[in-house]
């Protein structure tokens, strides 16, 4: 039977999701054993979406409608490959790495927590996935957010400045909340000093 496992990196923006993803994919790469691998960021799967050009955002039953297609893609795909027969596997088994997922929900939908959502983090439970929470301390925030985009801070005043630091600081609490009440087992990664293939290493080889 192949193994089915993995990733599942969550965390507000600014957080260093899409750098740790880049520095996972090198990683992966090199990795002769590990061939049968699903990456999907979190434009697969996250609540926000830009459609046209323009922003969208999903309703509850819509995004939980598609992390639900997402996951059927992947029991469909580990599933063919128990078909296939272990002998024609070089690989570990299929590895999937997911962006904004189901904290992502959580957090978007915190007075809508159903027994839909449960079940499907259950689902990815079995699958052998584990969570990353990807977080920034609040002496850095401010630093983070006016790094990232820096004309979008020109002329901001220091009000403007605080709020999204604030926002970013609740947010993240958000997170470590909902991470508490899932059944996938979370570890918090602190992203302060940037060093994306030490934190891509970490998480490659949880156990």
């Amino acid at each position: 039977m192949s193994k089915f496992r993995g990733i599942i990196l969550e965390g507000y923006s600014n957080a260093g999701k899409t750098s740790v993803l880049k520095s996972l994919k090198q990683l992966q790469a090199c990795d002769d054993a590990e061939r049968s691998v699903i990456i999907l960021s979190e434009h697969y799967s996250q609540v926000l979406h830009k459609v046209n050009g323009e922003l969208k955002w999903l309703g509850h039953e819509e995004h939980l409608q598609l992390l639900k297609e997402r996951v059927a893609m992947l029991k469909k795909l580990n599933n063919w490959a128990r078909e296939i027969g272990q002998s024609s596997q070089i690989s570990k088994g299929l590895f999937f790495i997911l962006e904004r997922f189901h904290l992502n929900h959580r957090v978007a939908f915190p007075h809508y927590i159903s027994d839909e959502i449960k079940q499907l983090e259950e689902e990815l439970f079995e699958m052998g996935a584990r969570c990353i929470l990807l977080t920034v301390s609040p002496e850095n925030i401010e630093q983070r957010i006016c790094s990232r985009n820096p004309n979008e801070w020109v002329g901001k005043t220091e009000e403007d400045i605080k709020m999204a630091c604030d926002l970013l600081l609740e947010q993240q609490q958000e997170y470590r909340s909902q991470a508490e009440n899932s059944i996938i087992p979370t570890i918090e990664i602190n992203t302060d000093n940037k060093d994306w293939k030490s934190y891509a290493k970490q998480i490659y080889y949880l156990n």
